[in-house]
């Protein structure tokens, strides 16, 4: 699967499927900093990615209108 990721922005190639919860546990990444998105879609932690997936890793940001 295709993985890319924000902050900085940079892509890796994974093989295999796994959950979403395993992905970012593999990239040292809290499940609450980010949003992951396949295939266009948000996705919960407990999604089971496929190894022809698209995923997008976003963080997460909050902030309000000034």
């Amino acid at each position: 699967m295709l993985v890319r990721l924000r902050n900085p922005t940079r892509e890796i190639e994974l093989q295999g499927p796994r959950r979403v919860s395993e992905l970012l546990a593999e990239l040292g990444l809290n499940r609450e900093s980010v949003l992951v998105v396949c295939n266009g879609e948000l996705v919960p932690g407990d999604y089971r990615l496929s190894a022809e997936d698209e995923v997008e890793v976003r963080p997460v940001i909050s902030g309000g209108a000034q």
